[in-house]
């Protein structure tokens, strides 16, 4: 906390990352929570629509990284990195399975943005050409991400084909993030094995 607020400029960028059911949702908004002038940008605004990726029969592995339009998000990253002007972006409504655009506002005032996500330091394009002023990532054990995965699912009421399906997916999904992942400036090892539903 205190290496963030210490950190100079008009505008930080703390970027939180790892798998799925890691807790970055958790840890990102506790930031914000207790920073000064801070605001969240979560990185699952940019889900690609449903419709898109029927079309390109990826909807059975929605959350892969195939499924984000990384592009638009790595353009975001570069405007959100100058704090001259108001920038708009998109957040996933998980209730609709949807992203919804327009829904985030980032001020000029916002001198911390806290980014969250699953892919937000693998080392591939456009990933790799975005850049932090800190990097987390949370490195937990995947005995304990399979807990809270299905934990996650089964608490959405999903049947256990679903919770099946989804689990898999989420754990290859979460192996790619641990074995290319750029180096984080911090590394947090959670051993905690219980996680709320929503958690990310």
């Amino acid at each position: 906390m205190d290496r963030i607020g210490a950190l100079p400029g008009d505008r930080i960028l703390v970027a939180v990352a790892g798998a799925p059911g890691s807790g970055k949702s958790t840890l990102a908004e506790a930031l914000v929570a207790r920073l000064e002038q801070a605001v969240l940008v979560p990185m699952d605004g940019f889900h690609l629509d449903d419709a898109v990726l029927e079309a390109r029969g990826l909807r059975e592995v929605k959350g892969a990284v195939q499924t984000y339009d990384a592009e638009g998000f790595a353009a975001l990253a570069a405007r959100l990195s100058h704090a001259q002007a108001e920038v708009v972006f998109p957040l996933f409504d998980r209730g609709r399975e949807l992203s919804v655009a327009g829904a985030g506002v980032v001020a000029p005032s916002d001198r911390i943005v806290v980014i969250e996500g699953n892919y937000l330091l693998l080392d591939r394009a456009p990933w790799n050409r975005i850049r932090y002023d800190l990097s987390v990532f949370l490195d937990v054990p995947e005995a304990r991400l399979r807990d809270r995965l299905e934990a996650r699912w089964r608490g959405f009421g999903r049947d256990r084909a679903a919770v099946a399906a989804h689990l898999a997916n989420d754990l290859a999904n979460a192996r790619l993030v641990a074995r290319q992942s750029r180096a984080a400036d911090a590394v947090l090892v959670i051993e905690k094995a219980h996680q709320e539903p929503g958690e990310t």
